[in-house]
């Protein structure tokens, strides 16, 4: 069973992080230059929340698309975001990603940030093991070895009067 270590390992260790009191211009800057759709936010060496692109949109449709340099990531950042942690299982995940609508998932080892799980990474994993699985189903149906019973039951060719 496919676990969230594994996808860890095969995606990389590439980690953002800021404070809740960073400007969200500043967090919006940050995300379009690295390319990624979310920052873990850390106070204190804690996890304390989750920004990403949806409540950044949710805050602009709320204030009529205002941002200013005065508004904070800690006034608009997802305080309560779900985790898992590095032995939860892929499928685990699949559901918590549907259930609660989240596209990123931060990884935890006790109190320590391990990565972020995308549902892009998830989509990623699943391709990759269902491609291996299919490759190990043909390799095995390609090897199967043929046993003398098998051999004995199909029709042999009568011999021929001359």
């Amino acid at each position: 069973m496919l676990k969230v270590s594994e996808i860890l390992r095969v995606k990389g260790n590439a980690l953002f992080t800021t404070t809740p009191d960073t400007p969200v211009t500043v967090a919006i800057q940050t995300m379009s230059e690295q390319d990624i759709g979310s920052l873990v936010i850390m106070e204190a060496g804690m996890l304390v929340g989750m920004l990403t692109f949806r409540e950044i949109i949710r805050h602009m449709h709320k204030s009529g698309g205002a941002l200013g340099d005065a508004t904070t990531i800690r006034g608009i950042m997802d305080d309560a975001p779900v985790s898992v942690t590095p032995n939860t299982s892929a499928d685990e995940v699949q559901r918590l990603m549907l259930e609660k609508h989240a596209r990123y998932i931060p990884v935890m080892d006790g109190g320590t940030l391990l990565g972020v799980i995308s549902f892009y990474d998830m989509a990623q994993a699943i391709v990759a093991a269902q491609q291996f699985e299919n490759n190990m189903l043909k390799a095995y149906i390609r090897d199967w070895p043929m046993d003398s019973s098998e051999t004995e039951g199909e029709p042999q060719a009568e011999p021929t009067k001359s």
